[in-house]
């Protein structure tokens, strides 16, 4: 069966309560304070079936002054309004902020419904609210004339409401949830109860949510009164949760998908005049409603009509959410607000709200490659927590994909240029230490992940004549150059010259003070592969190890220290950490505390 959701708009004592109660045949005040002084202060539900057989739940909303906060937590989540002016008393100062909140969220479908028609003709409360309308979201709107109290113009409304709620877009069945919180109460036995309007997605009995941080599992479900398995979008709901106490939710928290929202500290906005009206200059702080949710935000105007909002506490929002701006000081709505984006830059440059605002006004954002490029590397799993479709973005074509980041081609080729640049500084600075550790080329390519340093070298790979850095041996080189020094590679010439007669006479100190190799050419040579060092200050020519291997054979499958080093041709010096070094390795083992044995 089809649901919908239709919040009530509208003055104070225009018959909003009334209208739905003829509606519906129920009560929508539920505070005997409501009953007694016959004035809705906080928001009241009810519901029925139209004539199509779609069930239709009202929130019907407080329209005194004093309450335009709980107006906006009613109306907030839902997706259609029902405006309602008197007859009597025409056009009033609280129909005008109720519909300036509902162009602010962006409203777009609704009925204006004119009521108390037996009192005085409709036609100019009529003719004054469709001029109002005709300014915002709402427009066109469709008409019906009623007097509730007597039925009069009931089943016409009824049908209107069918074409209404007809023409609104199915939303998303398997969307990520998040249920803004309008009540919360206890019920002895079951425990809390949280309500509010599903937007999209579904709710089931038994899931796991995310409410305040904390993980909270769905006991059980009801929706316009029945108990149900599975609720989903759009739909009243009640959700009675496990362990969770009634202190812990108020109005305003959101019952989220896990894992799958973001909760930033600030977000950047457009910023719209309500019904058309030219923006003004926000205060310094202001209230922000978004669902059910008013919060204080402060006001970093950017220019060109968007901003940069910081609210008192984290809310889960995505691109493309629609909010509303209300001074409480002068009592009026100030502003819509559509979200730009939620994991903005910082803006630590001079002039840099102002060029932010020129990347806010171009095209693309919200999409894929709009945010991809805008950003130059994202998460694959934040775009989808912005709002940005998981098939949109498996779609889009990137430099690279690794470590679950997406790299636009522009950022990748900087990423390049950034490490040829460091490669041949670093290289000049330190030629005995030439190339990059991948934490250092990271850094000086200011990429997210080490991971992401060979995925874009490997997207942009050098031709037969280019020298572009190259992940080797664990570092990124430029080119093919080894970049040791003239007087190191001559030096190296020299002591190879020197190994290659004697394999196992490794230099002693005065050699190679002679040749001018200290500790950090030693190790400039070993880290290039051009010596092999088997202790501190110890070291011979790479292939040592293995053409002592081949010697030692010829002495027996055992042998001592001693007749390795005759075998060798080499001093105890040499002799020990080689021995060491092959056991190490996993070529020698020993017997016995004097005899090693080949394996």
């Amino acid at each position: 069966m089809t649901s919908r959701v239709v919040a009530t708009a509208g003055h104070v004592d225009h018959g909003k309560s009334t209208l739905v109660r003829a509606l519906t045949g129920m009560e929508p005040d539920r505070l005997a304070e409501e009953r007694r002084r016959g004035l809705t202060i906080d928001l009241g539900f009810a519901w029925t079936r139209l004539p199509s057989g779609t069930d239709l739940a009202f929130v019907d909303v407080p329209g005194h002054e004093r309450f335009v906060t709980t107006m906006l937590a009613g109306a907030g989540p839902v997706p259609a309004a029902l405006v309602v002016v008197a007859a009597d008393e025409g056009w009033m100062p609280q129909s005008g902020e109720h519909l300036d909140a509902l162009d602010a969220l962006g409203v777009e479908h609704g009925l204006l419904v004119v009521t108390r028609c037996d009192l005085l003709d409709p036609e100019p409360a009529r003719e004054d609210a469709l001029a109002e309308l005709a300014r915002s979201s709402l427009a066109p709107a469709g008409v019906v004339e009623v007097c509730a109290p007597r039925g009069e113009g009931l089943d016409d409304l009824r049908a209107a409401l069918d074409g209404l709620v007809g023409a609104i877009p199915d939303p998303d069945p398997g969307a990520d949830v998040r249920l803004w919180v309008d009540r919360a109460f206890s019920i002895r036995g079951a425990g809390t109860v949280v309500t509010g309007t599903l937007g999209a997605g579904t709710v089931r009995v038994g899931d796991e949510l995310e409410l305040g941080g904390r993980r909270v599992h769905v006991r059980g479900l009801q929706s316009l009164g029945a108990p149900a398995e599975a609720v989903r979008g759009v739909a009243r709901v009640a959700v009675n949760l496990r362990g969770v106490p009634r202190e812990a939710v108020v109005r305003g928290d959101a019952l989220l998908t896990p894992d799958a929202w973001l909760a930033p500290a600030e977000v950047d906005v457009a910023l719209r005049g309500v019904r058309g009206a030219e923006l003004e200059p926000l205060p310094r702080e202001v209230m922000l409603h978004v669902g059910s949710a008013a919060v204080t935000v402060r006001v970093r105007p950017l220019g060109g009509g968007f901003a940069r909002l910081r609210p008192e506490r984290p809310l889960p929002l995505r691109i493309g959410d629609r909010a509303v701006l209300r001074d409480p000081g002068r009592r009026a709505v100030v502003a819509g607000v559509e979200v730009l984006d939620v994991l903005p830059p910082a803006l630590r440059r001079r002039g840099a709200a102002a060029r932010r605002a020129v990347e806010l006004a171009e095209p693309g954002g919200g999409t894929a490659s709009g945010e991809l490029g805008r950003r130059g590397a994202v998460r694959a799993v934040d775009l989808e927590a912005m709002g940005v479709p998981r098939a949109e973005i498996d779609a889009v074509e990137p430099a690279v994909r690794a470590d679950g980041w997406l790299v636009a081609p522009a950022r990748a080729k900087e990423a390049v240029s950034a490490l040829a640049a460091a490669v041949r500084a670093h290289d000049a600075a330190e030629p005995l230490d030439p190339g990059l550790t991948i934490e250092a080329a990271r850094r000086a390519a200011d990429l997210p992940t080490a991971g992401l340093v060979a995925a874009v070298l490997a997207a942009f790979p050098p031709g037969p004549d280019a020298v572009r850095p190259q992940l080797r041996d664990g570092r990124v080189h430029l080119g093919r150059s080894r970049g040791l020094p003239e007087r190191v590679r001559a030096a190296m010439d020299a002591l190879r010259a020197d190994l290659t007669a004697n394999p196992f006479h490794a230099p002693e100190a005065g050699r190679l003070a002679e040749l001018g190799l200290g500790a950090r050419e030693l190790a400039a040579l070993v880290r290039a592969g051009e010596l092999v060092a088997i202790a501190d200050g110890v070291v011979l020519l790479p292939d040592a190890p293995d053409r002592a291997v081949d010697r030692l054979r010829g002495v027996g499958p055992e042998f001592t220290l001693s007749e390795a080093r005759q075998a060798l041709g080499t001093t105890r010096r040499v002799a020990v950490p080689l021995l060491e070094h092959l056991a190490r390795a996993g070529c020698t083992e020993r017997t016995d505390d004097v005899t090693h044995r080949l394996r």
